[in-house]
């Protein structure tokens, strides 16, 4: 009872502690996702009920705070490396690619049956159910990253629901070359250039801290994710 007790104080802490992000859905985007992304996003957590299941420890990068590409690929050297994976990658000849999943069925299975288990964790069925077509939406885009003999070793989906972008899944061969690194970097480095335009989001996000395996918190965090209390709304 008092290790509970214990442990429900340290939440409330960790709560109060947190940096809030003003999260902003626009029906415009695509009214019906949209509008069902921010019901499951608001609903009660599972196990946390006077919580929204998307609203504590969201892993968010605040795009406004970066000035630009480099000044983010700065701002990620160091003790995390994440930049020295990204250098590698590059060197090995990996590169980003705005694809259409149609045209990449095979690889993309390969892809998500090249291992049993990620983050110690038995892989979803869905993963390893064969896909032969996927629909595209319209407030989507698909990205993939590509060695220097055109295989695809990455992918991703990256929506954009308002004031935000949030990656819906993020899959990769397991390798150390940086190619998910590099993945990630790419995606911030072509939205920061999006909302200097005046046509990006303003913040980036990729799940939660809370309940990801060690591995997956460090990796968000080298990459300069940081936990938020989201406080969303919806038009």
């Amino acid at each position: 009872m008092i290790n509970k007790l214990a442990n429900q104080c340290k939440l409330v802490l960790d709560v109060v502690r947190l940096p809030v992000a003003k999260l902003c859905f626009d029906t415009s985007f695509n009214p019906e996702d949209v509008r069902e992304t921010h019901r499951r996003f608001t609903s009660p957590h599972p196990k946390y009920k006077v919580f929204g299941y998307k609203q504590l420890g969201v892993a968010l990068i605040d795009l406004r705070r970066l000035a630009a590409p480099l000044a983010y690929l700065d701002g990620i050297t160091g003790q995390s490396r994440a930049a020295t994976y990204v250098s590698k990658a590059r060197r090995r000849g990996y590169a980003l690619a705005q694809i259409d999943r149609n045209d990449h069925i095979d690889a993309i299975h390969a892809i998500n049956t090249s291992l049993d288990s990620r983050q110690g964790r038995p892989m979803d069925a869905s993963y390893r159910e064969k896909k032969f077509h996927y629909e595209t939406q319209s407030h989507y885009r698909y990205f993939g990253v590509f060695n220097k003999e055109g295989k695809l070793m990455a992918y991703c989906n990256i929506g954009r629901f308002g004031n935000f972008a949030a990656f819906s899944q993020l899959m990769g061969y397991r390798n150390n070359d940086g190619v998910m690194h590099l993945l990630v970097t790419d995606i911030v480095g072509l939205l920061l250039m999006e909302l200097q335009a005046g046509d990006g989001p303003e913040f980036l996000m990729y799940d939660t801290f809370f309940g990801a395996q060690p591995g997956l918190r460090q990796f968000k965090t080298m990459l300069g994710f940081t936990p938020y209390r989201a406080r969303y709304s919806l038009r």
